[in-house]
């Protein structure tokens, strides 16, 4: 959205208002002026950094994905032409980012071309070769095979794959000869855990591992996005969330889906299925049924399929 808004207005000056640690991935981004975030971590906050950032100056465009604390009616009082609802009607099955970008071309503010343009994270060079030279002792048993990266964690539990699933996708994938890197632990595994940084190093780590032609594994995460948000190639595990709604691969990439048919997933309505805040599965009682319903080989087979292909 910003990278097409700046296409389509030269010169004009694109203020970003969300939160830390998300603020740090535009950081630097020559398409964005300033970004600002809210004050404190209080009630009301991102009202207030509304209010503070419209009393500065009124712009000349507002669009916002923020429904909540009134703020949509906030923008509107400003004067300014606003874009407040890109959530306005989705259907089951057009991806989020989509839809979003359609709704800013029906308003005439993008091209387009900006409807197929991926998304991309800003990284800059001496990020890159810093990253590089983090990443080297890690390679010092690289084989031929591509590495690949796993994502094991997720920021609810409802979307996260079993560990054991985890465990025996790593034994697989050693044995076939793929190094093997890692966000978080994987206890038992043959895994290389990646350093430790803010979201900026770990894109960076993320795009000089694509830049060997890695892949990433992931469930529906921000690690995993950001992996495709610097050009690696994606393998998602989608469970309660619809890969048709909320995937993450391009052309070079895989989604998979975990019980497609599954009665309770609602892809507009996430937040009211019953397994959404409990992690407690109607259908199961150890784990999300749709999680257990994605098989290790599977995931071989589609890590596989991108690595014999050519196309990493």
């Amino acid at each position: 959205m910003v990278h097409g808004l700046a296409r389509n207005n030269p010169g004009a000056r694109i203020r970003v208002l969300t939160h830390e640690p998300g603020a740090e991935l535009v950081r630097g981004d020559p398409a964005v002026t300033e970004i600002r975030t809210p004050p404190h971590g209080r009630p009301g906050a991102e009202r207030e950094a509304v209010a503070l950032a419209l009393a500065e100056r009124r712009p000349d465009l507002a669009i916002t994905t923020t429904r909540y604390d009134g703020i949509p009616d906030l923008l509107n009082a400003s004067g300014a032409r606003c874009v407040t609802d890109l959530w306005r009607n989705p259907p089951p099955d057009e991806l989020v980012g989509t839809r979003y970008l359609r709704i800013l071309h029906a308003e005439g503010l993008i091209a387009p071309g900006d409807l197929t343009t991926r998304p991309r994270l800003h990284l800059h060079p001496a990020e890159l070769a810093r990253a590089r030279r983090r990443l080297a002792p890690h390679l010092a048993t690289r084989t031929t095979r591509p590495p690949i990266v796993l994502i094991p964690q997720a920021g609810m539990p409802v979307k996260h794959w079993p560990l054991s699933r985890w465990r025996l996708l790593a034994q697989t994938l050693s044995r076939l000869g793929h190094l093997l890197l890692a966000t978080d632990p994987v206890p038992g595994a043959p895994v290389t855990p990646l350093p430790r940084g803010t979201l900026r190093q770990l894109a960076a780590l993320l795009a000089a591992i694509g830049e060997i032609s890695g892949i990433a594994v992931g469930g529906d995460t921000g690690p995993l996005r950001l992996a495709a948000a610097v050009g690696v190639p994606t393998i998602g595990l989608f469970g309660p969330t619809s890969a048709l709604r909320y995937g993450i691969a391009d052309s070079t990439g895989t989604d998979l889906q975990g019980l497609p048919d599954c009665p309770h997933r609602r892809p507009t309505a996430i937040t009211e299925q019953p397994c959404w805040w409990s992690a407690q599965c109607p259908l199961s009682p150890t784990a999300p049924a749709c999680m257990i319903d994605i098989p290790v080989h599977h995931v071989t087979r589609a890590v596989l399929r991108l690595a014999d292909s050519g196309e990493v």
